[in-house]
């Protein structure tokens, strides 16, 4: 990809930050406006090395199958499915769009982006099984999660999951929900490869650029203020329209743009740190993404789970989240992020967070203070037999999660992602963190159609085509489901089953 720089251009879109979004959007626009001009700011020397980076997030093809977060118990018993439903039926829009990608030479090297890798939750204790039972009686009627099974017998735990029965205490029983059908995505060669089809097609790059500030003009465009890191020389970009696209720098830039619809916002600043190995001994007697329940305190990003990662065609492990803290947005930004992005107009939002969340702070703290052997204590939790020498520690990326106001005018934490786009649809933003990269394509749309209400209507067939299912509810249409699903399952060159037929025992 090549770096340009320019004392003053003009172009039709800016794209900020070169991570999935950034990359899923300037794919889309390119699809459906291909003479646009389309210029991409990244203020790193890379694509995808914030929070797209593989070893920054968990690689999750995040559709609800296994996020336990996702599928409360009500005070009376039931199971709360309808946060499920809503991120799988995003997930099944992501997935049909890469498979069209696929098939139209937009992605060219499948196995190095996704891979097939059961999701598994997994919970010990009889009050706990009792509510994975009752969580996958109730999923399973949904033709979205026909295929999960439920398994509490110690012999088939040990023949799917070898690593975590090895030297288990069964006399603490434990529950499965599995579903043989769940992926491991590497989201940074994804971005990389949804960005070199956007380059090959006319869109300028600017590398180890960053935007300084955002001005709208009396016509509603943007000057998009621009310094090159490495020279300081300073350019400028002006353009009809503005995405910030940029992880955890995307709050600090919707507040230079100075759009009401940013005001009150917030973000808490949470990073992430992973146990991993890559001895064969461990990860050939593991394959699986096996969500556990998240510790008492503990936001619903820090379910602790055991992951097989495909990283650069190599297997690995990897065990977390244990919680870290620096009040950077950016893994590689700057410890004045944070007293920097608090406002007038947002300060009682994060007094407000302060005053509610010290389980939060105080979970925090306690992470913190974790020695090696602690981490490992707790992933033996998952793997008994696991040793220290076996696992290295890597820090992951930076999570700015979101803070909105309440009734009351107070913050509140939010865990999802929320996108923010100006009235007059010149500018938008993506804030949050999961399920974050799994829900790129639902998320772009969205921005298509309130940001170009005129032109999504043009853009619709062309879309429809991407997407197959757009404008349904699969969970309501059983045969429109089969039919993308079997169809994205062919073009991604996974498992040929049916989503609706149960995996056979013992497949690993």
């Amino acid at each position: 990809m090549s770096d340009t720089t320019k004392s003053d251009a003009r172009t039709d879109v800016v794209l900020v930050g070169a991570g999935i979004m950034s990359a899923t959007l300037g794919a889309l626009l390119r699809l459906v406006e291909p003479t646009w001009s389309i210029t991409l700011v990244e203020r790193l020397d890379a694509a995808a090395a914030e929070s797209s980076d593989p070893w920054n997030n968990a690689g999750t093809g995040h559709s609800a199958l296994c996020e336990l977060n996702y599928t409360p118990q009500k005070p009376d018993g039931t199971i709360d499915i309808a946060k499920a439903i809503t991120v799988n039926e995003q997930f099944q829009v992501t997935r049909q769009f890469w498979a069209y990608a696929v098939e139209n030479g937009i992605l060219t090297d499948v196995r190095s982006f996704v891979n097939q890798v059961p999701h598994v939750s997994f919970v010990h204790g009889a009050a706990n099984i009792d509510y994975l039972r009752r969580r996958h009686d109730t999923l399973v009627r949904n033709p979205l999660f026909a295929s999960m099974e439920f398994i509490d017998d110690r012999d088939e735990f040990a023949r799917r999951l070898p690593l975590m029965a090895a030297g288990r205490d069964f006399s603490d029983p434990v529950g499965l929900n599995w579903t043989e059908q769940g992926t491991d995505v590497d989201f940074g060669s994804l971005s990389r490869q949804l960005l070199a089809f956007g380059t090959e097609r006319g869109m300028e790059t600017m590398f180890g650029h960053e935007v300084r500030d955002l001005d709208q003009e009396s016509d509603g465009s943007w000057t998009v203020k621009v310094t090159n890191r490495r020279t300081r020389e300073k350019s400028i970009l002006r353009s009809k329209f503005v995405f910030v696209g940029a992880g955890g720098g995307a709050l600090p830039l919707l507040q230079k743009a100075g759009i009401k619809e940013a005001k009150g916002f917030g973000g808490f600043p949470v990073s992430g740190e992973w146990l991993r190995t890559s001895k064969p001994e461990l990860t050939g007697a593991h394959h699986a993404k096996v969500y556990g329940l998240p510790p008492m305190g503990a936001p619903p990003m820090s379910m602790p789970h055991l992951d097989t990662r495909v990283i650069t065609g190599k297997d690995w492990l990897l065990f977390g989240p244990f919680a870290g803290w620096s009040p950077k947005f950016l893994k590689a930004g700057k410890v004045t992020d944070l007293p920097l992005s608090v406002k007038p107009n947002n300060l009682l939002s994060m007094i407000g967070v302060g005053l509610t969340e010290l389980p939060l702070l105080k979970y925090l703290i306690g992470e913190l203070l974790l020695s090696q052997e602690a981490r490992v204590g707790t992933l033996r939790a998952f793997a008994p037999t696991a040793k220290s020498k076996d696992w290295e520690l890597d820090i992951a990326g930076q999570r700015v999660q979101v803070i909105r106001r309440d009734a009351k005018k107070l913050g509140v934490l939010e865990f999802g992602t929320t996108v923010l786009a100006a009235a007059d649809g010149s500018i938008a933003g993506l804030l949050g963190a999961s399920p974050g990269a799994s829900t790129a394509v639902p998320a772009m749309l969205d921005v298509l159609q309130r940001c170009f209400p005129d032109e999504y209507r043009g853009w619709e067939p062309k879309i429809k085509e991407m997407v197959p299912s757009l404008g349904s509810k699969l969970s309501d249409e059983p045969r429109l489901f089969a039919e993308v699903w079997e169809h994205g399952t062919k073009a991604l060159g996974l498992d040929s089953r049916a989503s609706g037929e149960p995996a056979p025992a013992g497949v690993l």
